[in-house]
């Protein structure tokens, strides 16, 4: 079997349909469709095995015992029961151009590459599909109208991420499912930057990394997506705090098993602040609505009063880049 489809899916009554809809008329029809529903309330799981028969066999529905509250551990699981040659994660509101599996297949076959990706797509609204318009994922320097191979270097390839240069969306990357499997690149079990990490583990890993121009996927912009949610600032920190605190602790992991990072820990420096700058943008609108107290506070209460310098050191950057913003606004 060529490809493996892995789609995660909650409460995805509304948009699954068309999304399995655009999977059933691709080009390259040798692959299966993996389901991995995250215990939705609603009829998505019905709505898929309304397509069991439609896939004749290449569709499989996985449940989860219980759930995950993102989509990193569906992607797991779909993975470890998945049996393509390649890999695709796709999300369940979005669909597929008809020859995206084909031009993805046939580009990781002929320059024999552990990884394909398409910088280029479209965006459309909610419930507007007939109005497509062309985006780039990455700013549009990094963009080439030709198929293109990345640098061996993986100092070159993490100062191109560094610089926004790479897409972290899981869609846009077309992976051998071997290089996955040997390499143990999965998605870290937190509730949002799980795309970073796994791209910063598959950039660093693949031994060749192919770019293709072609538009493949059609991304559906859903207002009431779960991570768009207004909450309480204090809950917001806190929500950002929890992917930047485990997140830091599976990025250090994975930066002790490479010799890279030991023989360039000016590298090491520059993820991990990235990282930290990453989650501290997702709180800026609730930094600026607490004082300083209010948000040690919640920080020393995150660590239950535990690692008081890292406690000093985090509180430090967060109110620096409050006051920053605050004088911008």
């Amino acid at each position: 079997m060529k490809v493996s489809v892995i789609i995660p899916v909650f409460n995805a009554e509304k948009f699954l349909s068309a999304c399995l809809e655009s999977i059933l008329i691709q080009t390259l029809q040798d692959y299966e469709v993996l389901v991995v529903d995250d215990c939705s309330t609603d009829d998505s799981v019905k709505i898929a095995e309304n397509f069991l028969e439609k896939f004749d066999g290449r569709l499989k529905i996985i449940c989860m015992e219980k759930n995950s509250g993102s989509a990193a551990e569906p992607r797991n699981v779909g993975l470890k029961f998945s049996r393509g040659e390649y890999v695709y994660f796709m999300d369940n509101d979005d669909l597929l151009m008809p020859d995206a599996l084909e031009t993805f297949y046939n580009a990781a076959k002929k320059f024999s590459t552990d990884v394909v990706c398409a910088e280029q797509g479209f965006i459309c609204a909610e419930n507007n599909l007939q109005n497509l318009t062309p985006v780039s994922w990455t700013p549009t320097e990094f963009v080439r109208n030709e198929i293109f191979p990345e640098s061996f270097d993986i100092g070159e390839r993490l100062e191109k991420f560094l610089n926004k240069g790479y897409g972290v969306s899981p869609w846009i990357k077309f992976l051998r499912r071997d290089f996955l499997i040997v390499n143990k690149i999965i998605f870290p079990p937190i509730k949002i930057s799980e795309d970073v990490l796994w791209t910063i583990q598959v950039i660093c890993l693949a031994k060749n990394f192919l770019r293709v121009p072609n538009r493949l996927y059609i991304y559906r912009s859903v207002e009431n997506s779960w991570s768009r949610i207004e909450r309480p600032p204090q809950d917001e920190i806190k929500f950002w705090l929890d992917p930047l605190i485990k997140g830091l602790a599976y990025l250090d992991d994975f930066m002790d098993e490479i010799i890279f990072f030991a023989q360039n820990p000016n590298y090491r420096f520059k993820l991990t602040n990235f990282f930290v700058k990453m989650q501290i943008a997702g709180m800026l609108d609730a930094l600026k609505k607490l004082e300083p107290e209010e948000l040690y506070e919640i920080v020393h209460d995150k660590f239950d009063g535990k690692h008081a310098a890292l406690i000093a050191n985090l509180f430090v950057f967060m109110n620096y880049y409050r006051e920053k913003f605050l004088e911008v606004k």
